[in-house]
């Protein structure tokens, strides 16, 4: 009896062949399988017993089609496809053999274990963008941060999310999925530990752009990475199931803020030099999924369709068993046996305009040229990314900023004005907040063990004053007269005095930094906020899931963003705190759909060989119009809500009728 796993030639109808994984010497690598031929009448003990003939699939009673059957109707309409073409690329052949590698290897134990480790790092990356945002409250205040150098830190984290996108994305592609995202995940680690412990601004600002070039290169290699293990019926699905580790990423940030920054005797102190406060030990919290995701890729192999671009045939070859035989063991099926024994050569080819800058160019132009060509393979691609991330990113710091400005509104609306009002003697045993004084007369009073917040004294005079331990916060003192007054053991530097004339002034014992008691100052809705907004994505990751393989692509791009498109037209409707934070919940639960769906064909318009590059590029485009998207929205709150909504109106119809344009992939093989 012939041995039935020499090659894996699939039969069917009138007994053409199909599927051939190629036939050795030159067009192929043969492999010998460590299955012996078996004779006629020998039989495993696992299969003793059953005749193979006999056994009756449970669900043809029920008309639902055997698992075999629908596989070998797959790979028969593929080759019909192939027949009505006139001409098919090698790069085809090899998709199309790896596509039914796949289908052999099946989908299960080994695929959902890869799921976690990945989402775990594309969580990783979630939370790097959230945590500058909730730390940076409490984080202000401990080392005393400008408005300017506020803005950087929130900047600086995107700006190194785009030069991480861009090179570790072009990396994965030569070093390999697995060993780029190791790396990055590591950087991640070290950063978070480093900058958590950071007294100066500028260590702080240092280590918080290392952490982002380090996991900004995660999406594009999770994604690449995770979808050369996935069968073309189940890529859309779960591709978008892996979207949803963002969400909990969201979550997981905004939840361990919430429970760990206001606790303020979560830390400890050195003297005045040292400060280790809550804020610094959610920053190491924040890096645990980053250390999951890192242990676990340690245990996952390399993409086999990447060694395979590669020429490492071997180590392909092994994969794709490990793959198929942890698989079938987990179903009750250890006796399958893995078929493969050739594997069809690809052939490195680059474009024509590539291989002459890489003769005549200098390495600097071969870069331009190969960035460029990227660009050019599929520029709608390019443009929807760009609409979701200015959209999405600029509502997304706009919702936030309008609930301040509000907040900061109805705090001005409190304010306490006294004029000319005269104090002596007296000891202010009581807090002082959002107030102005003009014009005040204040003789030998005592302010001792007060905090002051929003507190301004203006062409006041203090005579034969005395200040301790005070801490405060936004307080100033304007064209003051200042005569025979002790400050000891305060924060009033002086900054915090314009144009003050100080006469037979002391001060003793300043306390250096900003103190601030956290239990009092961290506003829960800045975390409430992070946390609904991340949970609302929950349902539009679901539905996308489940219907990114039924009903395509396109129309989930397209119907999501122009849903979105009208969800923003609801915040003309928003006057309050309550309204802005439900219109922020149900368009991210809207938006996120196209979201998923263009993360999705991103990385199946795209050949294996320019993947991650590709993805990578997109990646850091996009973040580059997230960070314009923030800058440009955020600079109209207070002014008008009228243009960040009409803006990001217009970018979402737009992107809605440019999806239209993109080639549907879902029955497609991953090339």
């Amino acid at each position: 009896m012939a041995d039935p796993y020499h090659n894996n030639i699939y039969h069917q109808g009138d007994g053409d062949s199909y599927g051939t994984y190629g036939q050795g010497g030159q067009d192929g690598y043969g492999y010998q399988t460590d299955y012996p031929p078996q004779e006629e009448d020998a039989a495993s003990d696992a299969t003793e017993g059953h005749d193979e003939e006999d056994q009756m699939y449970e669900g043809e009673y029920q008309g639902i089609p055997h698992p075999d059957e629908v596989k070998a109707a797959r790979r028969a309409a593929r080759a019909k496809a192939r027949t009505v073409a006139d001409a098919v690329s090698e790069q085809e052949e090899l998709a199309e053999q790896y596509e039914d590698i796949m289908e052999d290897c099946g989908h299960g134990k080994f695929q959902w274990t890869l799921f976690v480790v990945l989402g775990l790092a594309l969580m990783a990356d979630s939370v790097e963008c959230f945590v500058v945002a909730l730390v940076l409250p409490s984080a202000e205040k401990d080392m005393c941060l400008s408005h300017a150098e506020k803005g950087m830190l929130g900047l600086i984290v995107f700006l190194g999310m785009m030069f991480g996108a861009f090179i570790w994305g072009g990396l994965a592609d030569k070093v390999g999925r697995r060993k780029c995202l190791i790396i990055v995940l590591a950087m991640n680690c070290i950063s978070a530990f480093f900058s958590s412990f950071a007294q100066g601004y500028g260590f702080f600002l240092f280590f918080r752009l290392f952490s982002g070039i380090g996991i900004g290169g995660s999406v594009p290699i999770v994604y690449s990475y995770f979808s050369e293990f996935l069968q073309m019926n189940k890529r859309g699905e779960h591709l978008s199931w892996l979207c949803m580790f963002w969400m909990m990423g969201g979550i997981y940030a905004s939840f361990t803020a919430w429970g760990i920054i206001p606790r303020y005797g979560w830390g400890f102190s050195m003297g005045t030099e040292f400060q280790f406060h809550s804020w610094r030990v959610f920053v190491l919290v924040c890096a645990l999924p980053a250390i999951a995701a890192f242990v676990g890729l340690i245990f996952m192999p390399e993409s086999p369709r990447f060694l395979l671009e590669n020429a490492k045939h071997d180590e392909a070859w092994m994969i794709l068993k490990q793959v198929h035989d942890t698989n079938w063991r987990a179903k009750g099926e250890p006796e399958r046996v893995f078929t493969v024994t050739h594997i069809k050569i690809p052939k490195t080819q680059e474009d024509e305009f590539i291989e002459i800058q890489t003769a005549t160019g200098t390495a600097f132009q071969r870069w331009v040229v190969r960035t460029l060509t990227l660009t050019k393979l599929k520029t709608i691609s390019l443009l929807l990314l760009l609409v979701v991330y200015f959209s999405f990113y600029g509502l997304s710091v706009w919702f936030p900023d309008m609930i301040k400005h509000l907040q900061h509104e109805e705090y001005e609306s409190k304010l306490k004005v006294f004029h000319r009002e005269k104090v002596e003697q007296f000891h202010f045993n009581f807090s002082l907040e959002n107030q102005v004084h003009k014009e005040g007369e204040y003789i030998n009073d005592k302010y001792i063990d007060k905090n002051m917040k929003s507190v301004k004294f203006e062409d006041s005079l203090f005579v034969d004053c005395f200040f301790e331990n005070i801490r405060s916060t936004e307080t100033i003192f304007e064209n003051c007269t200042i005569r025979s007054t002790v400050f000891y053991d305060t924060d009033l530097y002086e900054e915090k005095f314009i144009d003050c004339t100080f006469e037979n002034v002391t001060f003793l014992h300043n306390k250096k930094g900003c103190h601030l008691d956290y239990e009092e100052e961290n506003d829960v809705l800045v975390y409430l906020v992070s946390f609904l907004g991340s949970l609302a994505v929950l349902p539009g990751n679901i539905i996308s899931a489940l219907f990114m393989d039924k009903i395509g692509r396109i129309k989930i791009i397209g119907g999501s963003m122009l849903i979105s498109a009208g969800c923003t037209f609801f915040l003309f409707l928003s006057f309050s705190q309550a309204a802005i934070i439900a219109w922020q919940c149900l368009f991210c639960g809207v938006s996120v759909a196209a979201w998923n769906g263009i993360q999705v064909i991103t990385v199946e318009l795209y050949p294996a060989s320019k993947r991650a590059t590709a993805f990578g590029v997109l990646n850091a485009i996009c973040k580059l119009a997230a960070i314009l998207g923030s800058s440009i929205f955020a600079s109209f709150v207070g002014i008008t809500k009228v243009i960040p909504i009409l803006l990001s109106c217009i970018a979402l119809v737009g992107g809605g009728v440019l999806a239209l344009k993109l080639p549907e992939t879902r029955e497609k093989v991953l090339l």
